[in-house]
């Protein structure tokens, strides 16, 4: 197994509105992650915000959020640690501030549209909610991430995990993260 010389973990931020696939995503690619680069976790934005008991959605409340997220997140990274995070996170100042701070940061965006997720929406979030990104919350989707992951809810959840770890793969060997 290789490892980083640089003695940092990688993040793996995989970004998109509530429902595109994140989490579903997320824990396909750990086990291959996890093989492939060392010691890695997985956390999702849901769990933390329960675990942290931070409970707004607001814009401002979610932003809030983010910036205790992106502290945890480099905490692990600098122990030699990856971390695959899902969450929403369509805000660009957490997404500057990992670019800025975690020396090994690969931003991937899960698109969606909304009225295909809104058709599935199997946790009610769009139904339940005010604070909804994507429909009462501006997104600030990124402008230049890493990797997209076009997902029309047409493929297999196997395929889409395929087409991420290739695109990870070509990344990390680009950015030299192995």
């Amino acid at each position: 197994m290789k490892r980083n010389n640089e003695n940092k973990g990688i993040l793996f931020w995989i970004t998109g509105l509530s429902g595109s696939g994140k989490t579903s995503l997320a824990k396909k690619i750990f086990p291959a992650i996890k093989k492939k680069y060392g010691p890695t976790i997985h956390l999702d934005g849901d769990v933390l915000r329960k675990i942290l008991n931070l409970n707004g959605y607001s814009y401002a409340e979610r932003l809030s959020n983010t910036k205790i997220y992106n502290k945890i997140l480099k905490l692990l990274t600098e122990q030699n640690i990856n971390v695959i995070i899902s969450l929403v996170g369509l805000m660009q100042k957490p997404r500057s501030w990992n670019r800025k701070y975690i020396k090994k940061y690969i931003e991937i965006y899960i698109k969606s549209e909304v009225k295909k997720i809104i058709q599935k929406d199997r946790k009610k979030i769009y139904k339940k909610n005010k604070n909804v990104v994507g429909v009462n919350i501006k997104p600030e989707l990124p402008k230049s991430p890493d990797i997209i992951i076009d997902n029309k809810f047409n493929k297999n959840l196997n395929n889409l995990k395929l087409e991420l770890l290739d695109k990870i793969s070509i990344i990390v060997n680009k950015k030299k993260y192995n």
